[in-house]
């Protein structure tokens, strides 16, 4: 069994064929899959997904890219609709200076205000950071001051310096098709520093295809060959690792249900 911990089956890329893809995830393994929310005020489609789907759960918060559109998104709302059923994570949230869509105050005030909501929920928050290894590892040190959080860098793709500083604190990294990639070398040597039973793997479909579907549209059944290159990184057999990652994410996601995590084990 594997699990895409993270895409985004409301982008407009699977409209036409969100059933087909879900199929095809099934019968590729994929089990369980985590479509995440971007925008707090488009949670509506998001949960209308995932209450469609057996298989499917749900984040809600606000990306980056998005902090200055919903700077005055409160915590208190966030919140609330956390409470949802099939909600069992908070985010995406974090930090962007790639694009720097939204000012970097601005986005750091969301995310310290998504943390707030994570340590009050005790559910998992997704963590976006690209390019701000530096500001991410500060917050992150001075919010587990204020007290316990969990939390999963998405799609891990930074430095060693953040990995690590991250590691003392509890993290759990999710790996994308980006680890499949040839010029990740860096990445897989960090990875393989990695303990096992913090590991995840995702799509963040429908971007970021690993190989050999690079360039193309990603989807959730593409997972198995991010686990695959995974596996190799830490010298275990696919279905050592598929057990491992699917462990982990019912221990960080533990509002999903029990009963689906006995029938992965059957």
């Amino acid at each position: 069994m594997l699990i895409d911990s993270h895409c985004h089956l409301d982008f407009p890329d699977f409209a036409e064929e969100r059933d087909e893809i879900i199929t095809r995830a099934h019968e590729a393994d994929v089990k369980l899959m985590v479509t995440i929310c971007t925008r707090v005020r488009r949670f509506e489609q998001i949960r209308e997904i995932a209450n469609n789907y057996a298989s499917v759960f749900c984040s809600v918060g606000t990306h980056p890219h998005n902090a200055a559109e919903e700077i005055d998104v409160s915590a208190d709302e966030i919140l609330k609709l956390s409470a949802e059923p099939k909600v069992i994570a908070i985010g995406e949230a974090g930090l962007d200076y790639y694009y720097d869509n939204s000012p970097r105050d601005e986005q750091q005030t969301v995310f310290r205000r998504h943390i707030a909501v994570a340590r009050e929920t005790g559910l998992p928050l997704a963590i976006h950071t690209r390019d701000a290894d530096e500001d991410m590892a500060r917050i992150l040190e001075e919010e587990m001051g204020k007290g316990a959080f969990k939390f999963l860098l998405h799609c891990f793709s930074s430095g060693r310096e953040l990995a690590m500083r991250a590691k003392d604190l509890g993290a759990y990294y999710s790996l994308s098709g980006i680890l499949t990639f040839k010029r990740s070398a860096e990445l897989r040597e960090i990875v393989a520093d990695l303990p096992m039973d913090r590991l995840l793997v995702e799509t963040d479909a429908p971007y970021l295809a690993p190989q050999p579907w690079r360039g193309k549209r990603n989807e959730p059944a593409y997972v198995a060959h991010t686990n695959k290159i995974l596996a190799q990184v830490h010298g275990v057999s696919e279905e050592t690792m598929a057990t491992q990652t699917t462990d982990n994410f019912f221990k960080l996601f533990s509002k999903v249900p029990q009963e689906l995590h006995i029938r992965s084990e059957g």
